[in-house]
């Protein structure tokens, strides 16, 4: 990627932004902590954010469940130099999840508003690892063709929604609603009706 995520990219599209709105991102965690709790009934112990960026779920997260362990990986190497050590970020780019393996299976996987930048070899290359790695509910946050998304539109990937669909069947996620997809290790003990 040509992109630069450094501290600019942050300031532009997160900070003073709808995208860096917190009571949305607030919301977004919560919804995606219960999707899991729903499915895992239980409270969830663990987060894998694959693109982290800054680290922005770890806050709101950690409020909901305050004893959960957290882990983020990146491809900006500002935002890992930045807050690695103090909020347990990483550097990874999406397709090192081809064989990176930094934890047990997690709880919930968040990959917000990544996929859809990605070309598709790597997308491709990754996408097993990340759903090897979830063992609740993964939230993967895509836009797609036709969507009225707000937002950074350089290296935005215009494919249409049955692009990720057919990927996230294939490797065995079933979609519980509102960007959740079911880890294949759950899949067996859904409802019909929960999963699409």
């Amino acid at each position: 990627m040509s992109k630069q995520y450094d501290a600019r990219y942050f300031d532009r599209w997160y900070r003073g932004h709808g995208l860096g709105d917190r009571v949305l991102l607030a919301r977004k965690v919560a919804l995606a902590v219960a999707n899991a709790e729903y499915h895992l009934q239980r409270p969830i112990r663990s987060v894998l954010d694959i693109g982290c960026g800054e680290g922005a779920w770890r806050a709101p997260l950690l409020k909901l469940r305050p004893h959960l362990s957290y882990l983020g990986f990146d491809s900006s190497k500002y935002a890992i130099q930045r807050y690695g050590r103090s909020r347990q970020l990483h550097y990874a780019r999406f397709g090192d999840f081809a064989e990176l393996r930094p934890c047990a299976p997690a709880d919930l996987v968040v990959c917000s508003d990544v996929l859809h930048y990605l070309p598709t070899r790597e997308l491709d290359r990754g996408l097993p690892g990340l759903v090897e790695l979830c063992a609740g509910v993964a939230f993967l946050e895509v836009f797609v063709r036709g969507d009225a998304a707000e937002g950074d539109e350089e290296e935005f990937r215009n494919r249409p929604a049955a692009f990720y669909r057919q990927r996230f069947k294939a490797l065995g996620l079933r979609q519980v609603g509102s960007h959740c997809w079911l880890s294949p290790r759950l899949v067996d003990d859904a409802t019909a009706l929960e999963i699409n």
